[in-house]
């Protein structure tokens, strides 16, 4: 199954991928979770927001055990953030078949769709969806960086966009569900462990900060004349670094556009992304509260105009207490360890579930901690590790 995705939507030049929601790339990876579900005799169906099921039993009976991730990415994102938790989803049913098993509740592997972002701007659209957690009308209004809303990008994909909306009853039918998901982080490295269980996920968000000024020759204007926004955004950039630092929390202007975006213009126009998280609210609250305080002193000095607007945001995600510990009972009793539970800065599928369903998250070592990047990499064993841990908690939960 690994080797069958490898080659989908990765960059010759990079080595990272580009897997976008709704694009042909997407659908090709789309087009492999269906195959992977018929060659293992489950029903498929794409519900009404284009998340991807695969059923075992019937999932009208309700209480069902669900576990899955994603198949998108982000600009030049690793092979593992999302699909590994797709891939283990897939061999941990093989595993349990092969322990013959026998299931006492249905048992589903989900592709959740469009959750890195990375094309409309706004994480977890296919989730967010479901759960009632985007309304249609605002979902209508994304468009990507060409103009293309997704309403138009689902259509051309071949898929009905006028369908989509809050999910309840499927929800209703969900038990619990169980997320694996590549470490974004080095806590299992530094501890020595293969798998760790998710307590909690920041609280994190996107805020985009425009700041005007006037375009202008770079080679005639006079500095004293000058009325550049690039500058400003400059200033802002280092004031995230100094305010994150100051409350352990991270700050990041990870995107940026300029018009008129000219080598010997000075810039009308310069939009940045800032992504932000904390542990707790109120250091998120600081941090956010410095950049834009900061931001705004940079801009009334070099007589820019600015504004800020919350993109998203999601709160503080604590997972289902009970179903953790069941989980941590599970993976105790069949490898006699204590399996390390901690937090996590990275927004994930369970999350955003987690006001609705019971949800909880398994992670697998990642030795260098790097994520989003080309350079992303868990190795075979772990990986493996992986895979038996998330059948033995799958076994534990629909099994019993």
């Amino acid at each position: 199954m690994w080797a069958e995705l490898l080659p989908m939507g990765r960059s010759s030049a990079s080595g990272g991928y580009r897997r976008f929601a709704w694009t042909g790339v997407d659908l090709e990876c789309r087009a492999w979770f269906k195959a992977q579900a018929e060659a293992r005799g489950l029903a498929y169906e794409v519900d009404r927001n284009g998340n991807q099921w695969a059923w075992l039993g019937d999932p009208a009976a309700g209480d069902a055990v669900v576990t899955g991730s994603h198949l998108d990415s982000v600009p030049d994102g690793g092979a593992f953030d999302g699909p590994l938790g797709v891939v283990s989803s897939f061999a941990a049913l093989d595993e349990l078949r092969a322990r013959r098993v026998a299931f006492t509740k249905p048992l589903a592997v989900v592709n959740f769709g469009d959750e890195e972002g990375a094309r409309f701007g706004l994480a977890c659209v296919g989730s967010r969806l479901t759960a009632g957690r985007l309304s249609v009308e605002d979902a209508h209004k994304l468009t990507d960086g060409d103009g293309t809303s997704l309403p138009r990008a689902m259509e051309t994909a071949g898929y009905d966009p006028d369908a989509i909306g809050a999910d309840p009853e499927r929800l209703s039918r969900i038990g619990a569900f169980v997320e694996l998901h590549v470490e974004q982080g080095r806590a299992l490295d530094l501890s020595g462990d293969r798998v760790g269980i998710a307590s909690a996920i920041w609280p994190h968000g996107r805020w985009r900060f425009d700041f005007r000024g006037e375009a202008n020759h770079a080679g005639t204007t006079r500095l004293v004349d000058r009325r550049d926004p690039m500058l400003s955004y400059a200033e802002t950039v280092l004031a995230a670094r100094r305010e994150a630092e100051l409350a352990g929390a991270v700050a990041t202007f990870g995107k940026i556009a300029v018009e008129p975006n000219g080598v010997n213009a000075i810039p009308s126009l310069v939009r940045g992304w800032l992504d932000s998280r904390a542990e707790d609210q109120d250091s998120l609250d600081r941090v956010v509260d410095g950049i834009e305080r900061a931001a705004r002193e940079y801009a009334a000095a070099h007589g820019i105009d600015l504004d800020v607007v919350r993109e998203s945001f999601t709160p503080v995600v604590e997972f289902d207490h009970a179903l953790r510990d069941e989980l941590a009972r599970i993976l105790g009793k069949q490898t006699d360890i204590t399996v390390p539970v901690l937090g996590t800065g990275a927004g994930h599928d369970a999350g955003i579930l987690s006001g609705s369903i019971p949800t909880a998250m398994l992670f697998v070592r990642n030795p260098t901690g790097v994520s989003h990047s080309p350079a992303e990499f868990a190795t075979e064993d772990d990986c493996v590790a992986g895979v038996i841990a998330l059948a033995d908690v799958l076994e534990g939960l629909a099994c019993s």
